[in-house]
């Protein structure tokens, strides 16, 4: 049994009894995509249901999903509402790329993000993190979720292209923040589309914002282009700069490296500012956590880190950053649609099927999780890269397409919440609960305000 007790369990979207009927679970997904579970899709390992006239697989047991997402993985291809939502974020970055063209680009970014490399940007997560303790001083209460959103912005686009302005960078926050609150927030059409061009007379605003993010974008990789070289790794555009294809010698094209370069910024700003809102509201929960954390950053304070070795000194902070995965993982559903028929442990599946792998499910099923609702970060104890050695845990993705930037998100995650947790205690000042929403990642129903006391 795990040590806590009495353990904190955090308010979540209501658990329905039995299925919802097909025309409110469709409408409920609109809202809310991880509102429409039924209680027992947390026991089983296998699950079917059609919608729409679609067979709709639900996959919870650790050797299906390895089935789906490295054994058999070419059978399994992303349906066309992701790319739909996405492209114009992401262009042909490698979140959205495919089969071989996946592979190329898979082989000539990983040198970019070796440990070595990321370690070489702690310096811009620690600026970015001390910015925000600047901004944070101005009130004794603050909009954390707003604040990170920020905070993180700037650590990608310090971290990608030594970005200081902040005029930029508030620019391009507020055209990714008004994409995916606004046109790209997932419809009913997405859910209909058979490919990216259907129901083209709904994706106009979506066009409209591609080639303006896009141009934007463009811009700050000409600036930084036109630095002169000083033979120096200083950023991460720089080491794209350096990526080259194994088979041909040949460098990413200026349209690569944009799509690269826009899929960094929405990835490592996005999904981490929802991870370090969500650390910072289970810790005004468990303020008991919160104290131990704060003790732990105090004897090794911030300042005094050098290297990614460094971060073993807050072992505590973590497991809770593990945890806080746990609960409200970046992505809440994998969806793929077979090519093929094909079996998933010992279940038919025919061509056309949409499989859903859902984290959000997989994380509370109560085959793999003691007390599955509760916070409880001791759960992760003795396991450095639970990622890939539990595999009912997928905060990043799983096999080969296991997150490229998983060290950098985490490093940043780290490196944010003990410099908050080193200046102040964390109150939670709205007595709501605050419920999660899926839509491109997990975010908050509403924006609490939060109580900062100095320590």
């Amino acid at each position: 049994m795990l040590a806590q007790s009495i353990p904190v369990i955090p308010p979540a979207p209501k658990v329905h009894a039995k299925d919802l009927p097909t025309w409110r679970q469709v409408l409920t997904a609109q809202r809310n995509s991880i509102a429409i579970f039924a209680d027992y899709v947390f026991d089983i390992p296998f699950g079917r249901r059609t919608l729409l006239g679609v067979d709709a697989v639900l996959i919870n047991d650790p050797e299906g999903i390895r089935h789906v997402l490295t054994t058999n993985a070419a059978n399994y291809v992303r349906p066309a509402m992701m790319p739909r939502v996405l492209r114009p974020l992401l262009g042909q970055g490698i979140f959205l790329a495919e089969g071989t063209e996946w592979r190329r680009q898979r082989r000539m970014l990983s040198p970019a993000f070796t440990p070595h490399n990321v370690g070489l940007l702690l310096p811009h997560f620690t600026a970015a993190a001390n910015d925000l303790l600047r901004r944070l001083e101005r009130s004794p209460t603050a909009d954390l979720s707003a604040a990170f959103q920020v905070a993180t912005l700037e650590a990608a686009l310090r971290a990608l292209f030594s970005m200081p302005d902040s005029k930029q960078r508030a620019r391009l926050g507020a055209m990714v923040r008004g994409y995916v609150e606004g046109p790209g927030h997932p419809n009913i059409l997405d859910m209909l589309a058979h490919d990216e061009s259907a129901f083209a007379i709904a994706t106009r605003k979506r066009h409209r914002f591609q080639k303006a993010w896009f141009a934007a974008v463009d811009e700050v990789v000409a600036q930084r282009r036109q630095s002169p070289p000083d033979g120096r790794h200083r950023d991460l555009l720089d080491l794209l700069l350096a990526a080259r294809n194994v088979a041909t010698g040949e460098p990413l094209s200026a349209k690569e490296a944009r799509d690269q370069c826009a899929t960094m910024i929405f990835g490592g700003f996005e999904t981490t500012a929802r991870l370090l809102f969500w650390a910072s509201y289970l810790l005004t929960l468990d303020l008991p956590e919160q104290e131990r954390l704060r003790a732990e950053v105090a004897a090794f304070s911030p300042e005094r880190l050098m290297s990614l070795d460094d971060l073993a000194n807050w072992p505590r902070l973590r497991l809770t950053i593990l945890e806080t995965l746990r609960l409200y993982p970046p992505v809440a559903h994998l969806v793929r649609e077979s090519l093929a028929d094909d079996e998933i442990i010992g279940e038919p599946v025919k061509m056309h099927s949409q499989i859903w792998i859902s984290p959000w499910v997989l994380h509370r099923h109560r085959k793999f999780w003691e007390h599955p609702t509760a916070f409880m970060p001791e759960r992760f104890a003795g396991k450095p890269s639970p990622w890939t050695s539990i595999g009912a845990y997928l905060p990043f993705g799983a096999g080969l397409r296991t997150c490229i930037g998983a060290t950098f998100a985490m490093a940043e995650a780290h490196i944010m919440m003990a410099t908050l947790l080193r200046r102040y205690r964390i109150i939670g000042d709205d007595l709501r609960p605050v419920r999660p929403v899926a839509r491109v990642t997990i975010e908050p129903d509403f924006a609490p305000m939060f109580r900062l006391e100095r320590v």
